[in-house]
């Protein structure tokens, strides 16, 4: 233990599943860096959100795909606090081009978003972690690299994307479990976003959605962000390796 505050890394935090980590994780004695690609002014807004509940809060910009961020990230959580004790990597974009039109191109973006960020980040993060206070890795996957039905929307690359960040999850828990560190996954189901909507899909679409949840709802930010909260705190201490899905009961 230090005097230092906890210490958490939340990358794509300006908004929706990241922002609502940040302020389900927000509190005295609490310190968390808010990335976002671009979004200053909603990273902005979350931030004044953990200082409201009581928190240290800075803002950090920058492309998760640029190879050297993830390491920069980092590196900023220690300048400024003095350490670190959890990152929650959700940063990323979910892509529904079909195979048959998937370019390279396309493919390398989802993978470079989200599969080598979170290698990278884990790379950078881990030694980190391991001097930290009831060290924690969390990772965002979602149900796209579950559920594959003909009536249900499928994102090919994402979906590879996210199903290689759950085995580096399980890689990465076997390597770090000397050190404390825990590593896990949080998958989330259909969640809604912010006040903006659902743009993805019209609202027909949306209804169909439901009716296939058996809780009967889309799930909130708030949702998933109570979920990672609990594989952040003290006594999340024994589980490692997980996938724990958010999604209503979606199969």
């Amino acid at each position: 233990m230090t005097d230092r505050p906890r210490t958490i890394l939340v990358t794509g935090a300006a908004s929706g599943i990241g922002a609502a980590c940040c302020r389900a994780l927000a509190g005295p004695g609490i310190a968390i860096l808010v990335h976002t690609r671009k979004n200053a002014e909603g990273a902005a807004r979350t931030a004044e959100a953990v200082r409201a509940a009581g928190g240290l809060a800075e803002v950090a910009l920058g492309d998760i795909a640029d190879p050297a961020l993830p390491a920069a990230l980092v590196a900023q959580a220690q300048a400024r606090f003095g350490g670190l004790d959890v990152v929650v990597a959700n940063a990323g974009f979910a892509d529904r081009t079909p195979v048959a039109a998937l370019t390279d191109a396309g493919f390398a973006q989802s993978m470079d978003t989200v599969l080598w960020a979170f290698l990278r980040l884990a790379r950078a993060a881990l030694p980190v972690l391991a001097a930290g206070d009831a060290p924690r890795l969390i990772a965002i996957s979602s149900f796209v690299a579950h559920v594959f039905r003909t009536d249900a929307t499928l994102f090919p690359a994402t979906a590879a994307a996210k199903a290689g960040v759950e085995a580096l999850v399980r890689a990465l828990a076997v390597e770090a479990a000397s050190s404390g560190t825990t590593v896990n996954a949080v998958a989330p189901g259909f969640t809604q976003k912010d006040a903006a909507g659902h743009s993805a899909m019209t609202p027909a679409q949306w209804d169909a959605v439901r009716s296939r949840i058996p809780l009967g709802r889309l799930g909130t930010p708030a949702d998933v962000a109570q979920a990672v909260a609990f594989l952040a705190s003290p006594g999340a201490a024994y589980i490692t390796g997980q996938v724990l899905h958010v999604n209503g009961g979606l199969v």
